[in-house]
């Protein structure tokens, strides 16, 4: 009888990149994903971290003992992946970790990932080019400042802040000329990086108020900077935004965002629930199987949702749809309707609103509709504009409750005091409930933070309460909500830089700062 043997887990390097964790290669984001334990370095931010199914631990100070925990692990059977930021053969530290693994029978595999230096210049429009030099300057004592000094190419330097002016000196006193640009970045390829450019010789000027581990890249493609600049550049760059919405409902919203260098916030103020008694639901789905309809009329992707799930709990599909015409409100809903297998037949072709939707709906027709009755399933708390409209149109309406909207808890302290206090730079309401949950649950917007409205019914609520609305698209869409903000993002910044001119213009023109001729 032979002895069972026992399963050996696998350990895997991966790469964490710079920071952004859009930079993760697939394989590094799969293996944070598969590992059983994940241990992982200090500086590695949370949102990458987060990606983990498994334990998340944090890495040893001494690769030894890193190295120790990681064969541990592996040998009690569990896949581990040992998440090392920037590159893990770039990373000393993570080499040597390998290289006390390589020593066992232990299996290991390296995925690599975009070094710091690399990576923070590119988003920092410093174009590195074929030739260039990366150093790691964690002991600044004990580098070649002679060899880095007359290195060919560009100089990419990763240094910690509080270190800058003295590397800046060892450079210029082994010959590099003290007018050699330089661009030095923090918090590189996060929304949080800040890039300023100089001259090594005034190194530790560009340097001030940085802190943490910062990049500096040395040489003539510093100077390209402006010209390449574009993630510090876009138009919400740095903006804190208030996205009042469930995770589930804000996940597009906050990726338009995150496209424009914003960072988006998701505060939930109301909650989807079922309707307190089922009965008018059962009774308008059987009325859509039987032919009661000939219309249904949805208002926002939770009432698509709502029906979907009846369908589900029935046994039905998209073909108890048949012979019964959709209309949707927007091309949000639409795109609700679409996923469900099924192309709505009116959308509105202007304003997407129930206006709008109204505008475009054929009134009944006794001759050419068999049928004069149009399902409205929605909220509990609907506005009866809709319903008003298509009666006047003629129709026949069962105005059914799809679901209801309950007001959330309110959200931590921090973010209500960041709420009242200007801590947001905007806020993006889609829906009349988001601005009074909003302000039932955590106040009042600071009247410095812009107001963005998706519509003219959500921004007449918003001026009910007394708020500014600075911004609404004219189509009624999450994308060009977000694309109108961005667009008078632009405008203020442009018209603050004009005005920031003309008093510079002004006071350089006044006579007491002008020397008396004679």
């Amino acid at each position: 009888m032979t002895r069972a043997r026992k399963i050996v887990g696998r350990i895997t390097f991966v790469g964490a990149g710079p920071g952004d964790p859009g930079l993760l290669t697939t394989h590094a984001a799969e293996a944070i994903r598969a590992a059983d334990i994940v241990i992982a370095d200090a500086t590695v931010p949370s949102t990458i971290t987060a990606l983990a199914t498994g334990e998340v631990r944090p890495a040893e100070t001494v690769p030894a003992e890193t190295a120790k925990g990681l064969l541990a692990e592996a040998r009690n059977g569990h896949n581990v992946t040992r998440l090392v930021a920037g590159d893990p053969f770039v990373d000393q530290g993570a080499v040597k970790e390998a290289l006390a693994v390589a020593k066992t029978v232990v299996p290991f595999d390296v995925v690599p990932g975009i070094a710091l230096g690399a990576g923070t210049a590119a988003y920092a429009g410093v174009p590195l080019g074929a030739v260039r030099t990366e150093a790691d300057l964690s002991d600044v004592a004990n580098a070649d400042y002679d060899s880095l000094a007359h290195a060919a190419g560009t100089l990419v330097l990763t240094v910690e802040a509080s270190e800058v002016q003295y590397v800046g000196e060892q450079l210029v006193a082994n010959g590099l000329k003290p007018d050699t640009p330089v661009a030095i970045s923090c918090s590189g390829t996060t929304t949080g990086q800040q890039t300023v450019v100089g001259v090594i010789g005034e190194l530790e000027l560009a340097a001030v108020g940085m802190t943490g581990t910062v990049v500096v890249a040395v040489g003539k493609a510093a100077s390209q900077r402006e010209k390449l600049a574009w993630w510090e550049s876009r138009a919400l760059y740095g903006w804190k935004v208030l996205v009042p919405r469930t995770k589930e409902q804000a996940g597009a919203m906050s990726d338009r965002l995150r496209g424009f260098g914003a960072v988006p916030v998701e505060v939930p103020t109301i909650a989807v629930e079922p309707p307190r008694t089922p009965t008018q639901m059962e009774r308008a789905i059987k009325g859509l199987v039987t032919g009661r309809y000939e219309w249904i009329v949805f208002t926002s992707t939770n009432a698509v949702r709502a029906v979907r799930e009846k369908f589900e709990e029935f046994g039905l599909d998209a073909r108890a749809f048949a012979g019964v015409k959709i209309g949707c409100v927007g091309e949000a809903t639409a795109d609700a309707v679409r996923a469900f297998g099924i192309k709505p037949e009116l959308v509105p072709s202007g304003e997407q609103s129930s206006e709008g939707l109204l505008a475009d709906f054929p009134p009944f027709d006794d001759v050419l509709d068999p049928i004069d009755r149009v399902l409205l399933p929605r909220a509990d708390i609907a506005t009866e504009t809709l319903a008003a409209g298509l009666r006047e149109l003629g129709w026949e309406i069962d105005d059914v409750t799809a679901y209801r909207t309950v007001r959330a808890a309110p959200p931590a302290a921090e973010i209500r005091d960041a709420i009242k206090s200007g801590g947001f730079q905007a806020v993006c309401f889609t829906s009349s409930s988001t601005v009074r949950n909003l302000v039932g649950i955590a106040g009042k917007p600071h009247a410095r933070t812009v107001v963005a409205c998706i519509g003219p019914q959500t921004a007449a609520t918003a001026r009910e309460f007394g708020l500014r609305v600075d911004v609404q698209p004219e189509s009624a869409t999450i994308p060009a909500l977000i694309d109108a903000l961005a667009e008078f993002a632009v405008a203020r910044a442009a018209a603050e830089k004009e005005k920031a001119a003309e008093l510079a213009a002004k006071k350089a023109s006044r006579p007491s700062s002008r020397r008396a001729s004679r």
